[in-house]
């Protein structure tokens, strides 16, 4: 067995499908994502290279810059309220015992389940001005209920709010998870020294769970910047370009107004934001320990 895993074609062959697939699926694309992006072709028919005119095109679009602030807000609403409530929730049904931990992990996990386009025409008729439950709510705490929550004004907010709502179910198991792996004994001599549940949850869960933390909330951060499917489904950007997002905003550059190089240019800055956070938030999340260790091993070299 030493022999042939030895064996360079062996290597090869097994390195060789997974290689093949990186290039033509993930690689090429990116690269001609590039290439077109200095074109101005429309999708069809020829192209002329012009440069870097879609990228100075895109420093003056407004649009663009409203699409990126969409994602930014979304990030911020993803890191500071949806991650810290699912990071509780999922403290707290930890703590649950026999079929109410099942119950409330999977009610909790439904809005993940359903289709996306289910979730955006069930909030469609939740916002709806006229017939719409939340307004029916309002109506029957004394309010007027009227409210068009689509308008230029709160279209952004309301979109937000089903985001925020319909991804807490994917952060809340992944931290229950990351819980459930942490070894009860720690909680048990936390319990004999009299550590009350507060202390124990920022002492041992807390620090135990930063790996966790730092994978769910680049995912969040990242999947903010993509996000698609559901602004599509429930105002395509609208009205006006207020609940534009970056990934929506490329589409419709690139196969709705026929300026696919000007899409793909988006696509690059795209990329290039995407692989910035990635870099930042590992930063942001180093551990000091592996930094001071870095440090002495850079002085020993050093000397």
């Amino acid at each position: 067995m030493k022999k042939l895993y030895s064996n360079k074609l062996v290597i090869l062959s097994l390195v060789l499908p997974g290689l093949l697939l990186f290039v033509f699926a993930i690689l090429a694309p990116i690269c001609l994502s590039v290439y077109y992006g200095f074109t101005d072709y429309s999708g069809m028919g020829s192209f002329n290279m012009i440069g870097l005119k879609n990228y100075t095109d895109m420093l003056h679009d407004a649009a663009f810059w409203t699409s990126l602030w969409n994602s930014l807000l979304l990030a911020i609403g993803f890191v500071c309220i949806q991650h810290p409530l699912a990071l509780i929730t999922a403290a707290v049904l930890d703590k649950l015992a026999g079929k109410g931990e099942s119950f409330f992990r999977c009610v909790y996990f439904i809005p993940n389940v359903i289709s996306v386009a289910v979730i955006a025409y069930l909030w469609k008729f939740i916002y709806n001005p006229d017939f719409g439950l939340l307004n029916n709510i309002i109506k029957a705490f004394g309010g007027k209920g009227d409210t068009n929550w689509f308008d230029e004004k709160t279209a952004i907010w309301a979109v937000l709010i089903v985001l925020i709502w319909h991804g807490f179910g994917w952060g809340m198991l992944i931290y229950y998870t990351g819980i459930k792996n942490i070894d009860p004994v720690l909680y048990e001599a936390a319990a004999i020294d009299g550590a009350d549940q507060r202390t124990t949850f920022l002492r041992i869960t807390l620090p135990l769970m930063k790996p966790v933390i730092q994978v769910n909330v680049t995912m969040a951060v990242i999947f903010a910047l993509k996000q698609m499917e559901t602004v599509y489904l429930l105002t395509n950007g609208g009205p006006g370009n207020s609940t534009q997002f970056a990934a929506n905003y490329l589409y419709q550059q690139a196969f709705k107004a026929f300026k696919y190089g000007y899409g793909n240019a988006i696509g690059v800055v795209f990329i290039i934001i995407c692989l910035l956070t990635t870099v930042v938030l590992n930063k942001i999340f180093e551990d000091r320990d592996e930094k001071k260790i870095r440090k002495s091993m850079k002085a020993r070299g050093e000397a």
